[in-house]
Formats: C-alpha cells, sequence, structure tokens
C-alpha cells in the first residue's frame, strides 16, 4: 500500500471509530439579540451585496449564512461560481445556512446531507471593536473534501483572543459537486477550490464593513482544509487574495492530497456509471438531469475518492513538486500536526473488540504495512519503549505517515518564506463526544482534536480547566500570528522562527510550551534512512 493511500485508509478507520456513537449536528444560532440595543458595535451590516441582520451574544457578533456567490443549481451546477445577485431588503444572517451537498455515512458529515444551494459564509467579531482593522481569518474546514460544513466551527473564541480577529469560515462545493472530472462532462476542474477564491473574493470586497483588514488576509485550514491552503498558495487564481496562511495536519510535501487528471478521470468514469450515465456522448446531459440524492447515492463515499486535481489551470501542478521547488505564494506560513495524529486508528481494534492489541498483532500489523522493512521498523519502535503495544503503533503510523511529512514541509517552505512550527502535543487531550477511548494507552491528541482548542463544535468533549488555559494561549497565537505574521509579543511563551539553521518547532501542551526536538521525537532520521535505502 502506498503511503497516501494507507494515510487515507487510516483515516478512514479512524474515522469509523468516531462513527460508533457520534453524529455531527449543524449548530444552532446562538441567543437572539434584537435589534443594535445596547451592543458595542451594529449588528446590521453594508456588504457590496446588500445589507446584512445579524446578531451580538456575549464577547462576539455573528453572521451566519452570508451567500458569496449565486447558488450552483440547476443551469450552474459543474460551472465556476458565479456572482450573487444584490438583494434590497436586509438578509436575515442570525442563523447558519445549508451545508454542501454530501454522504451521511462518517461523523463529519453534516445531518441531512446537505444541499447543492450552499455558498454560504459566515462572520464573527469581537463585539467590542466596530473600527479599526482587524486582522481577517478565514477557516477552510476538512472532511476529505467530501464531508463537513463551515457553520459548526464557532470561532467566538478566536475572534475574541487577545490579538482580535474577524473570522470567516466558509462552505465549498464538495465531493462530486466540487472536485469532478469526468470524460464528456462540461466542467472545470477544482470548483471547490474556486469556490474558495470566490469566498476570498468576497472579503476582499466586505471585509472593511466588518472592521476587518481586506489586506491581511489570513487563510487556514485543517487536513483536508489544510491541503486546500496547500493548493492555494500553489495556485495562480489566490494570488493577491490572502497575506498569511496556516496549515494544520497537512503535509504540503510528500502525500499532498492532490490528484492527477488520469486518476481524477478514472474516478469519474465510476461515478458516471454508478449514475447510470457512462455513454460519453450524453455524460454531460444525463448527469445534469440527475437529482441531487441520485448523484450523492453514486459518489464515491469515505476519505479517498476526491481531491484538488493538477489541471494545468487552478492547480498548474502538484503542490508537493511546487512548493518543493519555491514555486509558491511566499507569505509567513504557521504550519504543524498534532503529536499522535494516528491515534485513533491505533486503539480501533480495541474499541471495537475491547481486547488491547498484542505484543504480536502490533509485529503482525507493523510486517503488514511494511513488509521488508518491518524488523527494521521494528527494532527502531520496540514495544517495551511505550505503554502499551497500541501506543507503539500509533507512533510507527504517526511518524512515518504524518510527521516526516511535516518537517519536510517546514524545511521546503523555510527556504523561501517565514515559518514557525508547532507539534500540539496535549498528553490528555479532549476526544470525540460518547466515542470510547482504548483502556490500555491515552491517545494524547489525535487527529483533528487539535480543533478543539481552537473552535467550539459539537463534535469534541468540552474542555476541562487545564486545556482551556491552553486553548487561550493557543487563541491568542494564533490570532497573533493573523495580525503580525509573528510569534513574538503580547506576554505569550517564546517561539522562534523554523529556519534551515535552526529548525525550531514549538510543543503546545498543558503546562508544556516551548521547544522541542521534534526531528528525534518522531524518528525522522530512521524514516528518511529507510526512504532512501528503497
Amino acid at each position: 500500500m502506498s503511503i497516501r493511500k494507507s494515510r487515507v485508509a487510516a483515516l478512514a478507520a479512524a474515522t469509523v471509530s468516531a462513527a460508533l456513537a457520534v453524529t455531527l449536528v449543524a449548530a444552532g444560532p446562538a441567543p437572539a439579540r434584537s435589534g443594535d440595543r445596547g451592543g458595542a458595535v451594529p449588528t446590521r451590516v453594508a456588504t457590496a451585496e446588500g445589507q446584512v441582520q445579524g446578531l451580538a451574544a456575549g464577547s462576539v457578533r455573528t453572521f451566519q449564512g452570508i451567500p458569496y456567490a449565486a447558488p450552483p443549481t440547476g443551469e450552474r451546477r459543474w460551472e465556476e461560481p458565479q456572482p450573487v445577485r444584490p438583494w434590497s431588503s436586509p438578509l436575515d444572517t442570525r442563523a447558519p445556512k445549508s451545508a454542501c451537498a454530501q454522504p451521511t455515512d462518517q461523523p463529519i458529515a453534516i445531518e441531512g446531507g446537505g444541499d447543492e444551494d450552499c455558498l454560504h459564509l459566515n462572520v464573527t467579531t469581537p463585539a467590542g471593536r466596530a473600527a479599526g482593522r482587524l486582522p481577517v481569518i478565514v477557516w477552510i474546514h476538512g472532511g476529505s473534501f467530501t464531508y463537513g460544513d463551515g457553520a459548526t466551527y464557532r470561532a467566538a473564541e478566536l475572534a475574541a483572543a487577545q490579538q482580535g480577529a474577524m473570522v470567516v469560515t466558509i462552505n465549498y462545493r464538495l465531493g462530486a459537486f466540487g472536485f469532478l472530472i469526468a470524460p464528456g462532462l462540461r466542467a472545470p476542474a477544482n470548483l471547490g477550490l474556486l469556490d474558495q477564491q470566490a469566498a476570498l473574493k468576497w472579503i476582499k470586497r466586505n471585509a472593511t464593513a466588518f472592521g476587518g483588514d481586506p489586506r491581511n488576509v489570513t487563510i487556514m485550514g485543517q487536513s483536508g482544509g489544510g491541503y486546500s491552503v496547500c493548493a492555494q498558495l500553489v495556485s495562480p487564481g489566490a494570488r493577491g487574495l490572502f497575506s498569511k496562511a496556516i496549515v494544520q495536519s497537512a503535509g504540503c510535501v510528500g502525500p499532498d492530497g492532490s490528484f492527477t487528471r488520469a486518476q481524477a478521470e478514472a474516478n469519474g468514469r465510476a461515478f458516471a456509471e454508478a449514475a447510470h450515465c457512462e455513454d460519453p456522448r450524453t455524460v454531460d446531459s444525463c448527469l445534469r438531469r440527475r437529482p441531487t440524492p441520485e448523484l450523492i447515492e453514486a459518489s464515491a463515499s469515505g476519505h479517498d475518492g476526491y481531491r484538488p486535481v493538477v489541471d494545468g489551470m487552478v492547480l498548474p501542478e502538484a503542490p508537493s513538486r511546487a512548493i518543493a521547488a519555491g514555486r509558491f505564494a511566499r507569505v509567513p506560513v504557521l504550519h504543524g500536526s498534532t503529536h499522535d495524529e494516528m491515534s485513533g486508528l491505533a486503539g480501533l481494534d480495541e474499541v471495537m473488540t475491547g481486547t488491547p492489541l498484542t505484543p504480536e498483532a502490533y509485529a503482525e500489523k507493523v510486517t503488514e504495512q511494511f513488509g521488508k522493512d518491518s524488523p527494521a521498523v521494528l527494532a527502531e519502535y520496540p514495544v517495551a519503549d511505550y505503554a502499551a503495544p497500541g501506543a507503539a503503533l500509533s507512533a510507527v503510523l504517526t511518524d512515518s505517515e504524518w510527521s516526516t511529512a511535516a518537517l519536510d514541509t517546514q524545511r521546503a517552505l523555510a527556504r523561501h518564506t517565514r515559518v514557525h512550527a508547532y507539534d500540539f502535543a496535549e498528553a490528555r487531550a479532549p476526544y470525540f463526544k460518547n466515542v470510547p477511548r482504548p483502556a490500555s494507552f491515552p491517545l494524547g491528541t489525535g487527529h483533528m482534536v487539535d480543533l478543539a482548542y481552537l473552535f467550539d463544535n459539537d463534535l469534541f468533549e468540552p474542555l476541562d480547566a487545564a486545556q482551556a488555559g491552553l486553548s487561550e494561549t493557543v487563541t491568542a497565537y494564533w490570532s497573533r500570528f493573523a495580525a503580525t505574521g509573528r510569534m513574538d509579543g503580547g506576554g505569550l511563551p517564546t517561539w522562534k522562527p523554523f529556519t534551515d539553521r535552526s529548525p525550531y518547532v514549538q510543543r503546545l501542551a498543558s503546562g508544556h510550551i516551548g521547544r522541542t526536538d521534534f526531528a528525534a521525537d518522531h524518528h525522522y532520521a530512521f524514516w528518511k534512512a529507510l526512504a532512501l535505502s528503497r
């Protein structure tokens, strides 16, 4: 199994563990507040397209479900995003609108499956900052380009952090509606990336109305959203639309989450056949007539069906190749991963069977994954060095498939721009609500769990007091980076840039924020030597 395929399979399996007991439900609106009475800032804002009526609650004001492009429905299905039609009466933006159409087989999916009329965004700002120039953070959600939405990531803590920020969470077309290439279908590639760019253009037009600075925009994403940021760093159409980037749990160098055109077309043929539109002469008209549920049914679900496509236009080349060669927007980048990305997968068997992984089963799994290299891997990660065989397996999978790519990415970026790097290493982080954990070893901070410290999302357990303190520090760091491109000042613990000569990586954990030897901790030299020996 290739590294990329093994990573996707691992993510799918880890998600299955959460699916045991969790269904993500779109968040409802915050308590309403009438008009502008008692608020420090107006809750009615005039955008370039028309007025929007939001609400103020607590430390923030929110505007949800603002359309940034015309509905991509009817004749606009599989077309580039088009300008939204202006409105004359104030638009009610006190509650979120529909997520984009998606399968419902994973816990990160939206209940009900969303809708094709979904090109909306949500704005959160500090309640006491009507004027001035807030840095703008644009959140691109993850979900393997197939699942999720922006509204479920409630951004009050990030917006009201020490520096303050205008936080915008966006929807973009997913799966077959956003990343399909099918022979005979007259549609541009990478519609999901084009949607993201359309949202950035909306922000350029409208940030000032909300107190934001359209010249100081940071794009931010995790997992599939992080790979989206990697793609936007390379895409010519995104140049000038952002000035900084935050990439979480996505190695822009290495397995970078993109498809070649040939790979995408093969997946597209399979989709057309599943939709009973296999005749290349009529595939375009056939697919356009199909109702949304039938297209969702025909779509590939899970985590390996859709990716940004190297089409020579929106994405001229694979991000991994472009960034390694220095062909990307040279903006400051905050890049990192979680210390235990694969802990959910490593503990999956124990959660499902109630039986911890044995040393013998650990060796079998390593042999299955690494074949002839397994003796070297087992020698580098002896089970006796870990709390349990499951913890050893988590370290092996995390280091081989995530940590090595993270450090490669940081080194490639740092040759051309300012980089700050981190390892989110909370020993006992919150987990997915109502999902059992393995009893034999702690999961640490696994894939996606870092988001519990940045957003209020119903998917995660609540933070305890120590975790809330780390959340306050992390949101302060993130908002400071968005404001200045740096991590110093503001009374925060020192965080130096990552450079070739000094590869500084900040450990983020309750009670331990400071430099860590990321390469040694994640056995980087071993994995690089192993790759060279093949």
